[in-house]
């Protein structure tokens, strides 16, 4: 019993990002051979996803991946591929319904309050000055400690796809 209740939680926390992926069906994705960021937004109200070493943390996850993937960074000059990315966070609110009362014939509200991140990725053909691939990754139903934790799991399930199966 305990072994499923421990997979359960191991794929409902799985399920918590979204990943989805947009590219260019025309585009030749074996000529890209060198990368460059470019630029990187922040878009946050809360000061612990706003921050320089927030931008410093993508800026390595995304070097990290793009290189294991086999493109090569390029500190200054031309670029195959420029990296460009957003990310941004959210408070929101759920409101749930629970039975309360005697025998449950009441209903209690409940105001949840969480935080939504979204880390968009653009890989731009600076030749064409096309977009040519974009990921966007979202966590869901977390607070701002929990998905500063999770940016290295956003980068990394998002180039994960790149190059794109076509």
């Amino acid at each position: 019993m305990k072994a499923f209740v421990l997979v359960f939680s191991f794929a409902a926390a799985a399920f918590a990002q979204k990943v989805t992926v947009e590219f260019d069906q025309a585009a030749d994705f074996s000529k890209y051979k060198t990368f460059a960021i470019r630029d990187g937004q922040l878009n946050s109200k809360n000061p612990a996803l706003n921050s320089e070493l927030v931008r410093k943390q993508i800026d390595a996850d995304i070097q990290r991946n793009l290189t294991a993937r086999g493109l090569t960074m390029v500190a200054s000059g031309p670029a195959d591929l420029n990296v460009r990315y957003h990310f941004g966070s959210a408070r929101k609110a759920e409101i749930e319904r629970y039975p309360a009362g005697w025998r449950g014939w009441g209903t209690r509200v409940v105001r949840v309050p969480y935080t939504e991140g979204t880390l968009v990725i653009d890989l731009r053909d600076p030749s064409t000055r096309s977009l040519v691939w974009r990921a966007i990754a979202t966590e869901e139903k977390s607070d701002a400690v929990k998905i500063e934790g999770k940016l290295d799991d956003m980068v990394r399930k998002s180039i994960e796809k790149y190059p794109p199966k076509k």
